[in-house]
C-alpha cells in the first residue's frame, strides 16, 4: 500500500494499492477491488496493478480498511487475493484533543551537553480494551513507554523533516500494552535534529531552543465505547539519568541518576515539575511515506583488544551507523567512556582526527564528537544502549573499564531506515563482490531518516549526493517513500527565486539568510529536484511524484534560464564584451560545486575556486534537467511544457556546443569528466561521438589507466565507456588496483566507500570520511552491465537482459525485486561457451540480447540460453 509495507497511520485520503499478477501470467485484462468498508470497483478492464488509487467511501480518522483484489489474465479470473489492510491516523485537527507540553524545567547546558527530559503520567482504564492507538510526535526526539514497556520499533522519532512545515507523526498499535486499572505513560525527550547539532559546523536550535511532546492515545473499549487520554495538564517532568544527548556529540548515561521504576505506575513523582502546556497548534502535522528507522541488525565483535591498562579496542569488522550496546558495566560508580571511530591509528588506538569539520569558513576543527558514556550503579541486568545519537563507525575505545571485556559483552547495533533489500550482486571476482558489499553498507549507513553523505563529519543531507546514488539505491533497496518524504522537504526548502538548497531538510545556519547561503543552488546538486523524482518514476512507475514535483522543477529551470539570460561570467565578458547570441543558454554564474574530489585536485584558494567559471558543468545539466523536464511533462499530459522545455534542452545543448566544442571537435575542458558527460548527457552531435570516446580512453591512458572523475561523472564513466565499444577499458577501471581506484579501497580495508580517492594513505593514514555512497555509484554497472539487468519501461514492465561480460569473470548474477516481481540474471562463461538463465516475472516482458548478438524476447518463467563467444571478453 503505497510505498510502505505496514500501513498504520496513513494521513492520505486516498491510498494507491498495488499487487502482483499471479505466476506465469503474462499480463493483467482486468482487476476488481473491494473492501471491507463497502467499495467494489466491479470489473475494471486496465492493465494497471502499481499504486491504483482507493476511490471508495471517505475515510475517516483512525479507520482501518480491508482490501482485497482478483485480476483476469489470460489464464483467467484469480481467486482473491490475501486480504490487505490499512489504517488511517488522525486525519484533521479537530481529531486532536491533546496538548502540547513542555519540561516544567527545560533542560539547559551548552549544544551538545544538554540533558534529556523525562516526562510521565497515569491514568485509570476503567473497561476491557479491545485496541489501542497511540499517536505520537515531538519537537525533539522521543522515545515512549507504555506501563513500563517500550512503544514500538522504531528509532530516533519523529525523524528529521522541514521542521517550520512538516512534522511527522508516528501511530503504535498498543493494544496488548493497556490493562485494566493503572496505566502510565513515560517519555525521554531529547534534542535531536530539532535543537541539537546539524551539519559540518556543528550548529544548535535551528528550529527552537525549546522541547515539546505531543502525545494522544485513543482506546478502544470492549462494548464499543471509546476514550482518549493524551498530554496535557496533570503530566509531570524531570531530568534524570540521560545527562546528557546529541546526535553528533554522543549520550551520556548515569545510571546512579536512574529514577528506576519512573516509566510504570506507581512511582512516586512528588518531587518533580508540573509539565507546562503550550500552543504549538496541529498544523504541518503528517505521516510518514517512508519506513522507519529501525535497529535493522546486530554484529558480533570480531575482536576486543586490550591496548593499555586502561583501554580496550572493539573491533566489529564492519564500518557501519548506529551505536554500541554493552552488557557489562563494571561495578558501581565505574565511569565508561565509549568513542567511535572508523580508523587505527598505528599505536593500534582509534583515530578521529580525519572526522573533525576543517574547512575554509570554520576559523579552527571542530570535534569529531562520536563519544558516548555510561556511568554504572552496579545492577544486575543494567544495558547501556544509546538510542539519541548515531555514529559511524567500525572501531570503539572503552575506556574505564577494569575487567577484560569480550565479544560476547558488546555488540554493534546498525540503526537506518528500514528498506526492503531488492536487488543483489555477485561475480566470480571476490574483490568486486567485496567493493559492491561495502557500497550496499555505505547505502546502509547513510539512510538514517534522510540520505545523508557521511554519518558523522557531516551527516549533511545533500541533494547532490542523493541524485547520483539514486539510480543504485534503487535497485538495491526499495527506496521510494524514503526518497518521496526527502523530496517534500527539498520542495519545501527551495527558495522564492527557485534556487533549491544544497541540502534538504536545510537548517537555519546555511539557508538563504546564512553567511553562506551563496553556496546553495550549484548545478548536480540542485538539478536533484528534477533528476530524483525522474528516476523513482523509472524505478516504481510512480507518477504522482512527477506530479508533486512539477511546481519544484520548474521554479529550478525557470532560475537557470534566468541566470543563464541575464548574467554573464567577468572572466567572459573581458574576453568577449560582446556577447555571442548563444550565451543566452549558457550558465556561467553562480555557485557550483562543479565536478567535485577530482582525484589529485586540491582547493588551494578557496575565494578563487568559488568565483572560478564552471559553466561547463552547469551548463550541461541545464541541458540535462531540462531534457527531463519535457519527458516529464510528457508523462504528465502537458504537450506545451514537453515541447518547450525539449526546445530549451536544444537551445542549452548548443549553447554548450558552441562554447565548449571547437572547430576541430575537440573539447574543452580536456578532461575525463567532462568527456563523460558529454556522452552521458548526449551533448556532442552523433558525428563526434566515436572521436569524444577515443579521447576519452586517450586521458584514461595518459593517467596510466586510472579514472579521474569526481562525484558528478564517476556513476557515467563505466557505462559511457561500454556503450561507445570500449568495454574492455570500462572493466580496466573496474578492476584496477592502485590509486585511484575503486578496488585499491578493498585492498586497504575499507567496508565501506570513502569520500577521497584517497581516504586511506598508502601509509594507512586516514582523510575525511570512510563512508560515502558517492563513488559506489560504479556497482550500477555491474547489475546493468555485468548482470545486464536494464530498465526499459518504468517499474520493469519491459526489460532487457544484456549481459557485457569482461575482466576476466567467468561468472556473474544479479537478482532484482522489482514492482511486478522476481527478476534474475545469472551468466557462466567457460572457455568461450557461455550459459545464461533468466527469471522474467509475472506481467513483465524482456528482450534477452547474448554476448553474441542474438536476440530473444521472453515472458514470464525461466529461461535459459546458450552461445558461442568468437574471443574470451576481457
Amino acid at each position: 500500500m503505497e510505498h510502505l509495507d505496514e500501513a498504520l497511520g496513513i494521513r492520505t485520503p486516498a491510498p494507491r494499492l498495488s499487487w502482483r499478477l499471479p505466476g506465469g501470467a503474462r499480463a493483467q485484462e482486468a482487476y476488481r477491488l473491494t473492501t471491507d468498508n463497502g467499495w467494489d470497483t466491479g470489473w475494471v478492464d486496465s492493465g494497471e496493478s502499481l499504486l491504483v488509487p482507493y476511490a471508495g467511501p471517505p475515510l475517516a480518522s483512525s479507520q482501518r480498511v480491508g482490501w482485497t483484489v482478483r485480476v483476469r489474465t489470460e489464464l483467467g479470473e484469480s481467486e482473491p487475493s490475501a486480504p490487505g489492510r490499512f489504517e488511517t491516523g488522525l486525519l484533521w485537527p479537530e481529531d486532536w484533543t491533546a496538548s502540547w507540553i513542555e519540561p516544567g524545567t527545560m533542560p539547559g547546558g551548552p549544544k551538545g551537553e544538554r540533558p534529556a527530559a523525562l516526562l510521565r503520567f497515569e491514568f485509570d482504564v476503567a473497561r476491557p480494551v479491545a485496541a489501542a492507538r497511540l499517536h505520537a510526535t515531538a519537537q525533539g526526539i522521543y522515545e515512549a513507554f507504555l506501563d513500563g514497556v517500550r512503544v514500538g520499533d522504531a528509532e530516533l522519532t519523529p525523524g528529521w523533516t522541514q521542521y517550520d512545515a512538516r512534522l511527522q507523526v508516528q501511530t503504535f498499535d498498543v493494544t496488548t500494552s493497556v490493562r485494566e486499572g493503572r496505566n502510565a505513560l513515560a517519555v525521554i525527550l531529547a534534542d535531536g535534529w530539532f535543537r541539537g547539532q546539524t551539519g559540518i559546523t556543528r550548529a544548535a536550535d535551528q528550529w527552537g531552543d525549546r522541547l515539546a511532546l505531543l502525545l494522544q492515545l485513543h482506546l478502544t473499549h470492549d462494548d464499543g465505547t471509546e476514550s482518549v487520554v493524551g498530554t496535557g495538564p496533570g503530566w509531570r517532568s524531570s531530568v534524570g539519568h540521560v545527562v546528557a544527548a546529541d546526535l553528533i556529540a554522543g549520550e551520556r548515561v548515569d545510571l546512579t541518576r536512574l529514577p528506576r521504576g519512573w516509566e510504570r505506575p506507581g512511582f512516586d513523582d512528588a518531587g518533580w515539575d508540573d509539565a507546562a502546556v503550550v500552543e504549538h497548534g496541529y498544523a504541518g502535522l503528517v505521516d510518514s511515506p517512508a519506513p522507519p528507522v529501525r535497529r535493522v541488525a546486530e554484529i558480533v565483535p570480531v575482536s576486543v583488544t586490550r591496548i593499555d591498562g586502561d583501554r580496550q579496542v572493539v573491533d566489529l569488522g564492519q564500518n557501519i551507523n548506529g551505536w554500541v550496546r554493552l552488557t557489562d558495566l563494571g561495578p558501581a560508580g565505574t565511569a565508561l567512556t565509549l568513542t567511535h571511530g572508523e580508523w587505527l591509528g598505528p599505536d593500534g588506538d582509534v583515530t578521529t582526527d580525519h572526522l573533525r569539520p576543517a574547512v575554509p569558513f570554520l576559523p579552527e576543527p571542530l570535534p569529531a564528537g562520536q563519544v558516548d558514556s555510561v556511568v554504572s550503579a552496579g545492577v544486575p541486568g543494567d544495558v547501556f544502549e544509546p538510542r539519541r545519537a548515531t555514529h559511524g563507525f567500525r572501531y570503539v575505545r572503552i575506556e574505564g573499564h577494569p575487567g577484560e571485556l569480550s565479544p560476547d559483552d558488546v555488540r554493534g547495533v546498525v540503526v537506518h531506515t528500514d528498506m526492503r533489500r531488492t536487488g543483489t550482486f555477485s561475480c566470480s571476482d571476490e574483490r568486486v563482490n567485496r567493493f559492491h558489499e561495502a557500497a550496499v553498507w555505505s547505502l546502509r549507513g547513510n539512510a538514517c531518516d534522510v540520505p545523508t553523505d557521511c554519518p558523522h563529519r557531516e551527516r549533511g543531507p545533500w541533494t547532490g549526493d542523493w541524485q547520483l546514488y539514486v539510480p543504485t539505491a534503487a535497485f538495491l533497496y526499495d527506496v521510494a517513500g524514503f526518497s518521496t518524504k526527502w523530496l517534500r522537504d527539498v520542495a519545501l526548502d527551495q527558495w522564492p527565486d527557485g534556487t533549491v538548497a544544497n541540502m534538504s531538510p536545510s537548517t537555519r545556519g546555511e539557508g538563504r539568510e546564512s553567511p553562506v547561503a551563496f553556496l546553495n543552488g550549484s548545478a548536480g546538486w540542485g538539478d536533484a529536484a528534477v533528476i530524483v523524482p525522474w528516476e523513482l518514476y523509472r524505478a516504481y512507475g510512480d507518477v504522482q511524484v512527477l506530479e508533486e514535483m512539477w511546481p519544484t522543477v520548474v521554479r529550478w529551470l525557470e532560475r537557470t534560464e534566468r541566470m543563464a539570460r541575464e548574467q554573464r561570467h567577468p572572466s567572459r565578458a573581458a574576453a568577449r564584451p560582446d556577447p555571442a547570441p548563444h550565451e543566452r543558454y549558457l550558465v556561467d554564474t553562480g555557485f557550483h560545486w562543479g565536478e567535485w574530489l577530482v582525484p589529485g585536485e586540491e582547493i588551494d584558494d578557496f575565494p578563487a575556486w568559488v568565483a572560478a567559471d564552471k559553466g561547463d558543468v552547469a551548463t550541461a545539466y541545464f541541458a540535462h534537467s531540462a531534457r527531463l523536464a519535457s519527458r516529464i511533462a510528457d508523462v504528465l499530459g502537458r504537450p506545451g511544457d514537453a515541447a518547450r522545455y525539449a526546445e530549451l534542452a536544444d537551445r542549452a545543448r548548443d549553447a554548450w556546443r558552441a562554447e565548449y566544442v571547437d572547430e576541430r571537435g575537440r573539447l574543452t575542458p580536456d578532461t575525463q569528466a567532462n568527456h563523460v558527460r558529454a556522452l552521458a548527457f548526449d551533448l556532442v552531435p552523433d558525428a563526434l561521438r566515436p572521436a569524444v570516446a577515443e579521447r576519452l580512453v586517450e586521458l584514461i591512458r595518459k593517467a596510466d589507466t586510472h579514472l579521474g572523475t569526481g562525484f558528478l561523472a564517476t556513476p557515467f564513466l563505466l557505462p559511457v565507456l561500454a556503450d561507445s565499444g570500449h568495454l574492455d577499458v570500462a572493466y580496466e577501471l573496474l578492476l584496477q588496483d592502485s590509486e585511484p581506484s575503486w578496488l585499491v579501497m578493498v585492498d586497504r580495508g575499507a567496508t565501506t566507500v570513502w569520500e577521497r580517492w584517497n581516504g586511506v594513505s598508502a601509509e594507512g593514514v586516514p582523510h575525511e570520511s570512510l563512508n560515502h555512497y558517492s563513488k559506489g555509484a560504479v556497482i550500477s554497472f555491474l547489475h546493468r552491465y555485468t548482470a545486464g539487468i536494464e530498465l526499459v519501461e518504468p517499474a520493469y514492465r519491459r526489460f532487457r537482459v544484456r549481459p557485457r561480460p569482461g575482466g576476466g569473470l567467468t561468472s556473474a548474477e544479479a537478482a532484482h525485486e522489482s514492482p511486478y516481481g522476481r527478476i534474475e540474471s545469472a551468466w557462466t562463461l567457460d572457455g568461450d561457451r557461455f550459459a545464461l538463465r533468466v527469471v522474467v516475472p509475472a506481467g513483465t516482458t524482456a528482450e534477452i540480447v547474448l554476448p553474441d548478438g542474438s536476440v530473444d524476447g521472453a515472458g514470464p518463467g525461466t529461461h535459459t540460453y546458450n552461445c558461442t563467444l568468437e574471443e574470451t571478453p576481457r
